[in-house]
């Protein structure tokens, strides 16, 4: 049986302590009020690469031989492990090549590559590129590091473990984001060697629930876009699943919406940035309340390099999810004046319009009409019905009504 001893990690964590940040754990009044239940955030966004991986890719680093290091170390990731791997590879002066594959954002391989790492781009996904690796593994002889299937990776991550647990020694639950299983396995393993009636739940993708058929001994259904890139693996790894199921009192599976909603409360209540996969941990609070409230839970952030675009986007898809953003599609004559008389009565009760679109080519109008799609902001969605009824009193014909 794969275990990971408290020893062990306590010995990670002596070996990593001033290299990696030891982040925050603290209590969160806001959250704790929109959820019910007394919330903890371990903000692992607060590393100098924005994640937890520093903790594992620093203690695997630590651990090569000297023949190792200056042979070199090679992984595939298109992500945080990449940053960990090459800012903490170049501390220590090993090199690291970086498998990439196709597709994956600019920003993410030039980031990698100020580290100083060689990047280099192969494959159309996360297994394509790991293949790669392998293969330039044997031909260089580099040692390849695991993102998550490699006991060292994994038991410098549960260094954040025993560090929730010095920060908040009362909580009853922990809820840890689920990928390739590294974070879990390593967390697990420390509260519950130093809680052992403390709860551990993982957090996966509606798209990617491996560990979930892993337990069931089915195959996994994986495959589609999802927000949580972080944690959209087919497969679990077998070490980190042999550590962690013995551990893990339940899986909870969480869809699309809420690890949106979840990154949207992070930055407008929290004030802190947190990735799709990061935010795991409070979008299952979000989906299951009930089975959490009036307990004290600990979440893990596990990061927070979300693509600016992307965070604008889930934003603002938040504002329209609460009514503070809507679209009002009016038909109306094309002549002038029209669209100011639309404005006065939106300005008039304190709408914010954030945009206008013209239609005049819709069959659904008559040649000498037009569809108006008028974008505003409202307070709230009370605020926005009050404007759409004053419209429809004003004459306006109103299609989304």
């Amino acid at each position: 049986m794969t275990t990971v001893t408290l020893d062990d990690i306590r010995a990670a964590a002596e070996r990593i302590k001033d290299f990696v940040d030891r982040t925050p754990c603290r209590y969160s009044r806001k959250l704790s009020q929109r959820t019910g239940a007394e919330v903890w955030v371990k903000f692992e966004n607060a590393h100098f690469t924005s994640s937890f991986k520093e903790r594992g890719a620093r203690n695997k680093l630590m651990q090569l031989s000297p023949a190792e290091k200056k042979r070199g170390v090679i992984a595939a990731s298109a992500g945080n492990h990449a940053q960990a791997l090459a800012y903490h590879g170049q501390q220590l002066g090993v090199p690291v090549t970086i498998v990439m594959p196709h597709g994956t954002p600019f920003v993410k391989i030039e980031k990698t590559r100020s580290y100083g790492a060689n990047v280099v781009i192969e494959g159309g996904d996360f297994t394509e590129a790991t293949n790669h690796a392998m293969k330039l593994r044997d031909e260089h002889d580099y040692v390849f590091v695991s993102a998550f299937d490699d006991l060292q990776i994994l038991t410098g991550q549960g260094t954040c473990g025993l560090e929730m647990l010095e920060d908040a020694p009362d909580l009853d639950a922990v809820i840890v984001p689920i990928g390739g299983g590294g974070l879990i396995a390593g967390v697990a393993s420390a509260v519950k060697a130093l809680k052992p009636g403390i709860k551990v739940y993982g957090v996966e993708a509606a798209m990617y629930p491996s560990f979930v058929a892993r337990r069931k001994g089915e195959k996994p259904k994986c495959g589609g876009q999802t927000i949580a890139e972080g944690i959209a693996i087919k497969a679990v790894g077998e070490i980190p699943f042999a550590v962690a199921d013995p551990l893990i009192d339940e899986v909870l599976v969480v869809d699309e919406a809420d690890f949106e909603r979840a990154v949207a409360m992070y930055a407008n209540v929290e004030k802190t940035v947190a990735e799709g996969a990061g935010a795991g941990g409070l979008a299952a609070l979000l989906r299951y309340p009930a089975k959490f409230k009036g307990q004290k839970v600990g979440l893990v952030l596990a990061g927070g390099n979300i693509d600016a675009r992307m965070l604008a986007s889930v934003l603002y898809r938040d504002m329209v999810r609460q009514g503070r953003m809507v679209t009002y599609r009016i038909i109306g004559d094309d002549r002038p004046g029209v669209l100011a008389g639309m404005s006065a009565v939106i300005g008039k009760l304190g709408g914010n319009i954030l945009d206008v679109i013209h239609n005049r080519l819709s069959l659904e109008v008559p040649a000498k009409g037009a569809e108006y799609d008028i974008v505003v902001e409202t307070r709230d969605e009370q605020h926005a019905d009050e404007i759409r009824q004053a419209l429809k009193e004003s004459g306006y014909v109103l299609t989304n009504a």
